[in-house]
């Protein structure tokens, strides 16, 4: 089984396509990836912090430190790119499972259901 994107979404952005990084060199946002069993139904969630080299300096010099998980840092802003990048990652994701794949696919962006286990009761 392997996972197809169905969509890419940013709620930071009103237009992921037309966007225009400000400065160039310092950049980052969220870019939410909806993707699903390649020929089947349902999508799940990613989301992936698309940023530059620059835009993770200003935040080392804000917090002293960055975490590098579920980032994707670029030198330039190509959204074509960045777009066929995910794709790609995620075709050469395959396993035997949905939950498996999305499991690989989670190397690079958040999955909404990351840590998710349904033994555990729900508390509110």
């Amino acid at each position: 089984m392997i996972g197809e994107v169905r969509s890419f979404h940013s709620p930071d952005l009103e237009d992921v396509d037309a966007w225009v990084p400000p400065d160039p060199d310092r950049f980052g946002f969220l870019l939410q990836v909806m993707i699903g069993p390649k020929g089947g139904e349902g999508e799940e969630s990613f989301s992936i912090q698309v940023c530059s080299p620059g835009w993770l300096a200003d935040r080392y010099v804000r917090d002293g430190i960055v975490m590098g998980r579920h980032h994707l840092i670029v030198f330039e802003y190509d959204i074509a790119k960045i777009k066929a990048f995910i794709s790609k990652f995620v075709s050469l994701s395959p396993a035997a499972t949905w939950v498996e794949v999305a499991a690989k696919i989670g190397r690079l962006g958040h999955w909404e259901f990351e840590d998710y286990d349904d033994r555990r009761p729900y508390t509110p």
